[in-house]
């Protein structure tokens, strides 16, 4: 047989049997005198082998593994071990198919900060009335990249604090008033006497649980490892107006001060 002829009997492409060949899956024939590579049968056995493999989700360099093995004793092992891992993904794409369907079916639908959790999708969506506020929709987008970035333990505390801080009406009256001060710092410069205003209604929005570790000078001192360094904490800043930074500043500064 050619290689085309090969291919076409195992179902493969001729580019797959040339690249078998460069990886030494499947030997090469030796040329004949015309010129041609002349496969044999068992040159077809081979290669219907690794086709077989590969469609079970064997990687190339376990095929070649199970080839070298004449007994094929290691072939029980490598399906045990794929058979384990698919196991592992079908438990995996079951989770992500009830975290899908959750998010789908929840009320407000998908948030417009992408996937979150069910949790944190639950509350977005009673906090919704608040999204004509730019500040808000900035503090969702944190609270969102907060979710994902923070370590997995802290992910329930931090919902669960963002709940708190929207826990009820009048929570939810406080937050929006926060707001609404801070909005009106997009223009202003950091001197503006409502900065103290907007700062102080923004620390009574926030609960003793969201950032446990506000240091003396007012900077987040621990949420979780994200703020390692200060990298994340000057970006968040520099997103915000110089005003609206200044309230931020200051709302830390006085919870650092009330939990001395």
């Amino acid at each position: 047989m050619r290689i085309g002829e090969l291919a076409g009997v195992v179902g493969v492409t001729t580019r797959a049997v040339r690249h078998y060949h460069h990886l030494g899956l499947l030997p090469e024939p030796e040329r004949r005198a015309n010129g041609y590579r002349e496969y044999g049968l068992r040159h077809a056995v081979v290669l219907a082998r690794i086709r077989r493999l590969t469609e079970l989700g064997l990687g190339l360099a376990e095929v070649r593994d199970v080839l070298a093995d004449e007994a094929g004793k290691d072939l029980v092992e490598v399906l045990t071990e794929l058979d384990e891992d698919l196991a592992r993904q079908e438990e995996a794409l079951r989770e992500r198919r009830a975290r899908l369907r959750v998010l789908l079916e929840a009320e407000g639908g998908v948030p417009a900060e992408g996937p979150v959790s069910p949790e944190l999708a639950a509350l977005f969506a009673r906090a919704a009335h608040l999204s004509d506020s730019p500040m808000a929709v900035k503090d969702r987008e944190i609270i969102a990249f907060l979710e994902t970035a923070v370590p997995e333990g802290e992910r329930e505390r931090l919902v669960s604090s963002v709940g708190e801080a929207l826990g009820g009406p009048e929570a939810m009256a406080r937050a929006g008033e926060a707001y609404a001060l801070l909005d009106a710092l997009a223009s202003a410069e950091p001197a503006d006497p409502r900065v103290d205003e907007a700062a102080r209604a923004l620390a009574d929005c926030i609960p003793p649980t969201l950032f446990p570790g506000i240091g003396e000078t007012g900077e987040i001192g621990e949420i979780g490892e994200i703020d390692q360094h200060d990298s994340v904490l000057r970006a968040f800043y520099d997103d915000l107006a110089p005003a609206q930074a200044e309230a931020v500043r200051r709302a830390l500064r006085f919870l650092s001060e009330e939990r001395r």
